[in-house]
């Protein structure tokens, strides 16, 4: 029989040996001190001191840290303290494990979220299958504020269950926004109670597999408040005006000459929301009061890129709205028609993102509650944001250089050897990750993307993410100097299997790692 002095000795063995093998966070937290011992939690579970005890933090660290808590009244008393500091910064923690408890501070839920997304990556399991915790004092904040993840819903429907899963990938990678591409000319995603087409028709009008289906308006909310339990607030994308053949394809009269649409197979077409009809104007409208309700976010994305004029440029009703307006050709409307959506967004006490194709001439001006986000460095390098900033609109850096997690690592069908990108040219070389190191307030922040063209299944998702996306959290939430790039990469060798284990597949991160037998399906 094991006596207790024996178990005490081999959990002092077992912490030694996690000192001497060291621990990964990624993100890396901002400063990290290892001391000596361990906290261990035996089957009695842990007591939790929290002032609010029902905070969904506490839900989090149920699911995915300590099974069973107790909440205690007197913090004296926990093994577990969740203590408010007004002195924190917003979104940051202190973290500070001994052998005989571990206390956490924050100034708020976002912070004490992410303190439970770090003990999910430090908690270990003893020699006798108790919880363990090195001893260890973080602190830790993120470097900016706006820090993104982007699926693309339109192109390739994907489960509420898939959602939940990138929702969670999100959150414990410490991103605060999902965007969530809804509309697209292969697909309407999201449940409009006033427009039933939109679903019954739009929903269905690509015949490639999973490229059929929509959110209902109750999938939606549980899926809203899911994201909020782990604070990630979800933005929406509605895009206008182009990128509407599943739209048109549902109401024809939206279009520029009210005939029906063909659904592009890939890219997109100019067949385009019209903007000189005012019942265009108005289905939009109506659209965004409920995307508004569904949606509580300060933020609606509002597309705007890739619309060709094509039509504009012979529509009379468009034609007459220019000349009735003084404006100077197509692309001034669609700065009017962006105005026009963004004021309506304004008075509902809402800030519309549009991306950066809008601003790459001047014309007709935008409101104040706009915001940029700049993608196309392939094809326009960094005239979007540079044009923002000198307009005064905020930015959020996305650019696909080298963001756009899609691009693989090898070409793929329409994926040339120019639209790949491996680990090392995310972290060595992002134009975004440099655009952000600039000391300008309205560089708001970074995001990153997967959109699902050609094709892209459910199950193709994680090894185009993984593991670059890890470099891209690394650079969004990181407070510091980035590490050099071998240093990183053996940190992710050494996580690798932590994150298989809870369900995300990698594919290779280094192109010498690939060879031409290497199937991105």
């Amino acid at each position: 029989m094991i006596n207790k002095s024996s178990i005490i000795f081999l959990i002092l063995l077992f912490c030694r040996a996690l000192t001497c093998q060291g621990q990964v966070i990624i993100p890396s937290p901002q400063q990290i001190t290892l001391t000596k011992g361990c906290f261990s939690i035996k089957d009695k579970g842990v007591t939790v001191y929290a002032e609010d005890s029902t905070a969904t933090y506490l839900s989090l660290l149920i699911d995915e840290v300590v099974p069973h808590i107790q909440m205690c009244d007197a913090k004296e008393k926990a093994d577990l303290c969740f203590v408010r500091n007004p002195a924190c910064p917003p979104e940051g923690y202190t973290l500070h494990i001994t052998p005989d408890n571990i206390k956490i501070e924050a100034a708020d839920n976002a912070g004490f979220t992410y303190s439970v997304q770090t003990l999910r990556q430090w908690v270990q399991t003893g020699p006798d299958g108790e919880i363990l915790f090195q001893c260890v004092d973080i602190v830790d904040a993120p470097r900016i504020k706006w820090r993104s993840f982007m699926l693309d819903s339109g192109r390739q429907y994907q489960s509420p269950a898939t959602i939940k899963k990138y929702i969670d990938m999100a959150s414990l990678l410490k991103m605060n926004y999902f965007h969530w591409h809804l509309t697209e000319g292969l697909g309407w995603r999201v449940e409009i109670k006033q427009y039933p087409l939109l679903t019954q028709k739009g929903a269905y009008a690509a015949v490639g597999e999973e490229q059929q289906g929509f959110y209902s308006q109750e999938e939606i909310k549980a899926l809203v408040d899911y994201a909020a339990a782990r604070n990630i607030t979800i933005v929406p994308e509605i895009d206008m005006p182009g990128h509407a053949e599943a739209a048109l394809h549902s109401y024809p009269e939206l279009g520029c000459f009210n005939r029906p649409v063909e659904i592009p197979k890939l890219g997109f077409t100019p067949n385009i929301f019209c903007a000189g009809k005012e019942n265009t104007l108005q289905f939009l409208k109506n659209v965004l009061d409920e995307i508004c309700t569904l949606f509580p976010s300060s933020y609606i994305h509002l597309g705007g890129d890739e619309a060709p004029k094509d039509n504009w440029n012979k529509c009379p009703d468009c034609q007459k709205r220019i000349t009735d307006l003084g404006l100077k050709n197509s692309h001034d409307l669609q700065l009017w028609f962006s105005a026009q959506m963004a004021e309506y967004l304004k008075s509902k006490g809402k800030k519309a993102i549009f991306w950066g194709d809008v601003v790459y001439n001047d014309g007709y001006p935008l409101p104040n509650n706009i915001v940029i986000q700049w993608w196309n460095y392939r094809g326009h390098k960094d005239l979007a944001l540079r044009n923002a900033l000198r307009h005064h609109y905020p930015v959020i850096c996305s650019t696909n250089y080298y963001t756009y997690l899609n691009f693989p690592l090898t070409p793929w069908k329409g994926y040339e050897q120019a639209r790949t990108f491996d680990l090392k040219d995310v972290y060595m070389n992002n134009p975004s990750y440099k655009a952000t190191q600039e000391s300008n307030p309205l560089i708001r922040g970074m995001g990153c993307a997967l959109w699902t063209d050609d094709g892209v299944k459910e199950y193709m998702i994680d090894r185009r993410l993984f593991p670059r996306i890890l470099a891209l959290a690394e650079q969004m939430w990181h407070n510091g100097p980035l590490m050099d790039f071998d240093a990183f990469y053996q940190r992710i060798l050494h996580k690798k299997k932590w994150f298989e284990n809870r369900g995300y597949g990698f594919g290779p991160a280094l192109t010498e790692e690939t060879d031409n037998n290497y199937k991105w399906e």
